[in-house]
């Protein structure tokens, strides 16, 4: 199938779509939802699906949120895909519909558009006097005066909300996250309401489509081509550092496995004619819309359900089912059926696009119910003969929505928070429904009654962690500043709590509206006793504390699991303006003058931060380690490296100092061994009467991109060095060398295919054998990376170590993630050998 991939864009892609076309031509009618009940399958016998609502009272939902008396809000994108052709798609047709069960039977009985003529709106958040909406673009605030659920009018809160506009690449979500901020897919920018108004934020950039949070408070989103990703620390505590740039800890991957197991065909996919793409019967092989990831925090399944994420996947009909593990500060996630689905359909037109809680604790899904998804630029001509073949085109303006709930158990009375007083809404705070606890946090906090304070004590006195973190994030909502009750937090049993007393209480602490002293005495007496993630927390705090405190905790910190990407990150966000004091401290520890790749990597960032800040009298120090040869090279190499990987952070960094230092000096009289990098060195300073180094055209790093270089080596380091090693010279028991590659320095397109999916031993390299035990068995895939990034990597590993090769750029990596659709496990190198390209293509 892989043979070759020149074919891609030959005759057989010719001869498979005729194929498909001819074979799969058959028409495929919208069903009733009587007759869609019937073709649903899923995974547990102890669960059922029913009907909430249909067409014509839903039509073209892409969201739902409940509020806070239980009635369901729609989003309606009409506008999206009304024909073949995507006509009208800016039409101001969209809505927002509220629907009713005026009978409490479960189902929705009544509707009453809110707000309509709105162009492609993708998300919605219920907020006190109203909703946040956003549209094609703008997102607004539309207000609701006399509670009518009509909106009487509209603020514009954000006028580039949506960025291109374009519906499955723009921000969505409008998530209110544990912490109380509204965070979005797609987008860098958070939202909340604070001293009357809507205040932006900037933050790291998530997902695709659709974003949820565990009971942690992580937050958890997904890309269509990688179905499950999240946030290992909390939002925006590694940007503090202005001269870090963090590379983990957020957009995490947490799993390779991209396996799904349709129960139909899937040739009306618009990758259907790619080799790979559908197996023999044309069930597609693996994701290709992941969208609307949920974490299950319901109390209405089993607890094996609790804390497990549920992924759409509307071109394939189904909804796949993860298991979440926790180990540290780390997560994995894994299939929870080997070869099934927790919910699959026969149905072509169900079309599952996000999913949502429920004040009952049931998980309710939001079908499109539509024959087409894919957006109109995107459509290729297959798929464009494919669906008016099979008349999926019409009809349009279908949806409907499903919930998941358990089977022979009476239907539990669902509480109207609307209708309680602050004093009562407290007490749901700890609810066994992660709905309920959610709501109550955000009802309390709009209502600013401070009267529930000695309430919220009782709770933090309790023994309901989850009720704890919950009166934790309400506190911090409230604004609340007395160090008390976020101490009495501080000394829960659960582990989680203790990570947002600190973190809240930190916050506050930079505001100097807390007292120092405790939390120094209390990070002094526990660091040592805490999980990791604990001491996480501790160590992200730690820039507040005194410095030989912040610096011990560090230290031990890294020491205990230095050889994890995050755990530097957490430490280099730490630092802001103590880089160098802290070089110094290590070096002063008798563990920091013995070689680790860990310690090489290290003082490479803590280099580096040192040169983007630009201090003279920190960096001459450095030099002079540099210029003076000494036992521990290896600290000598780090710095320069680092120094040259501070062009990460600023491109068109030049540092200015006050003369020539005389480790230029030194290179200007011949040094070799480092010729390279003293060139490269030198390009960052400048100094009174400085003459520029003539630059060789045969000096490939020169011509390259230097942040890109910078970028790829700090991906190189955070992911590969642990087998390849910091200069790429092979790991004896892990893996073969990349310097002198011909697979790292051959064709850029089968190392893109390596990164992307793995490869297998064994391997020759440069004429050397390798395979078990001198290698591992297999390199994992790169598959969760953005495009960017793999390219960043593969462009550093072909330049550095006395390699030489042209850029790999981004749309290389997305070219190659495309025609090798379908591939699920590494390569072998017998395969690669026989791919031929078209280069002239």
């Amino acid at each position: 199938m892989y043979k070759e991939l020149d074919l891609f864009y030959k005759g057989v892609v010719l001869v498979i779509i005729c194929f498909l076309l001819s074979c799969k031509n058959d028409p495929s009618p919208p069903l009733s939802p009587a007759q869609a009940m019937k073709s649903f399958v899923l995974a547990d016998p102890e669960l059922e699906i029913q009907l909430v609502a249909s067409e014509p009272l839903v039509q073209d939902p892409v969201a739902i949120t409940f509020d806070e008396a239980g009635r369901l809000w729609v989003v309606e994108m009409l506008g999206f895909i009304q024909d073949i052709d995507g006509s009208g798609e800016t039409e101001p047709i969209g809505r927002i519909r509220v629907l009713f069960d005026n009978n409490a039977d479960g189902q929705m009985d009544s509707a009453q558009v809110f707000m309509d003529s709105l162009v492609l709106p993708r998300a919605i958040a219920v907020v006190k006097g109203g909703a946040l909406v956003a549209e094609n673009i703008p997102l607004w605030f539309a207000k609701d005066t006399d509670g009518d659920f009509i909106a009487d009018s509209k603020v514009l809160i954000d006028s580039a909300y949506g960025g291109s506009g374009m519906p499955e690449h723009s921000g969505n979500g409008l998530w209110r996250g544990m912490d109380n901020w509204y965070y979005n897919a797609k987008s860098k920018t958070r939202y909340k309401y604070k001293n009357g108004d809507w205040v932006a934020n900037p933050t790291e950039f998530r997902g695709q489509w659709g974003i949820c949070h565990d009971n942690a408070g992580r937050l958890h989103y997904n890309y269509n081509w990688s179905q499950l990703h999240a946030d290992l620390v909390p939002p925006n505590t590694l940007q503090r550092n202005k001269f870090h740039k963090p590379s983990s800890g957020i957009d995490h991957g947490l799993t390779l496995d991209r396996r799904i197991f349709p129960i139909r065909s899937n040739t009306a996919v618009n990758r259907g004619y790619v080799p790979g793409t559908l197996d023999d019967s044309g069930k597609l092989l693996e994701f290709a819309s992941a969208c609307g990831p949920l974490i299950y925090r319901g109390d209405l399944f089993s607890n094996a359900y609790l804390g497990n994420a549920f992924v759409c996947e509307p071109t394939a009909n189904l909804i796949k089912r993860n298991i979440i593990k926790e180990n540290g500060f780390m997560l994995e996630a894994s299939a929870a059926y080997e070869n099934s689905e927790f919910l699959a359909s026969t149905d072509e037109r169900f079309r599952p696009i996000s999913l949502a809680p429920g004040p009952d604790g049931a998980l309710y899904i939001v079908d499109m119910y539509k024959g087409i998804i894919q957006h109109g630029p995107y459509m290729t001509d297959y798929l464009r003969e494919i669906t008016l073949n099979r008349k999926l085109d019409k009809p349009i303006h279908m949806g409907r929505i499903w919930k998941i709930t358990k089977k022979l158990k009476k239907e539990k009375e669902s509480v109207n928070l609307a209708a309680l007083e602050a004093s009562e809404i407290v007490n749901y705070l700890g609810s066994t429904n992660g709905w309920t606890r959610d709501m109550a946090q955000r009802l309390l906090i709009e209502n600013g009654d401070l009267n529930i304070l000695p309430a919220i004590k009782k709770i933090l006195e309790g023994d309901n962690s989850l009720g704890k973190l919950h009166a934790l994030w309400t506190l911090e909502g409230l604004e609340y500043k007395e160090a008390e009750l976020y101490l009495i937090g501080l000394n829960a049993q659960d582990s989680k709590v203790k990570q947002a007393a600190l973190r809240i209480y930190s916050a506050f602490l930079v505001e100097e509206k807390l007292p120092l002293m405790e939390l120094e005495t209390y990070i002094k007496e526990n660091f040592d006793s805490s999980d990791p993630a604990l001491q996480l927390q501790m160590v992200l705090l730690s820039n507040n504390l005194n410095r030989q405190l912040a610096f011990e905790v560090s230290d031990t910190f890294l020491g205990l699991y230095g050889d994890n990407p995050i755990t530097r990150d957490v430490v280099m966000s730490s630092l802001q303006d103590r880089e160098y004091a802290f070089f110094n401290y290590l070096q002063s520890k008798s563990p920091w003058q013995l070689y680790s790749q860990d310690h090489e990597i290290f003082i490479e960032q803590l280099s580096s931060a040192i040169a983007v800040k630009g201090s003279e009298q920190e960096i001459l120090p450095l030099f002079e380690i540099i210029s003076k040869p000494k036992e521990n090279d290896w600290v000598s190499n780090a710095i320069i490296t680092g120094f040259l990987n501070s062009t990460a952070l600023n491109e068109d960094i030049q540092i200015e100092l006050t003369s020539k230092p005389y480790l230029f000096t030194q290179s200007d009289k011949g040094e070799e061994d480092l010729k390279q990098n003293y060139v490269q060195l030198n390009a960052l300073f400048t100094w009174p009467g400085k003459v520029a180094l003539p630059q060789s055209k045969e000096d490939n790093l020169v011509e390259l991109d230097k942040a890109l270089m910078a970028k790829g080596r700090q991906k190189y380091v955070n992911l590969c060095a642990n087998c390849h090693g910091t200069k790429g010279e092979g790991m004896s028991r892990f893996a073969p060398p990349l310097k002198k590659s011909e697979w790292v320095i051959g064709e850029k397109e089968k190392l893109a295919m390596i990164l992307l999916h793995g490869m297998e031993g064994p391997i020759v390299v440069n004429g050397k054998d390798y395979g078990i035990p001198d290698i591992l068995p297999s390199m994992p895939s790169f598959s969760t990376l953005q495009n960017e990034d793999i390219a960043a990597i593969a462009t550093y590993i072909r330049n550095s170590w006395g390699n030489s090769g042209d850029m790999i750029k981004p749309n290389i990596i997305g070219r190659i993630r495309f025609r090798t659709q379908g591939k699920i496990t590494p390569w072998k190198a017998s395969e690669l050998d026989t791919v031929v390209f078209d280069y002239s293509l």
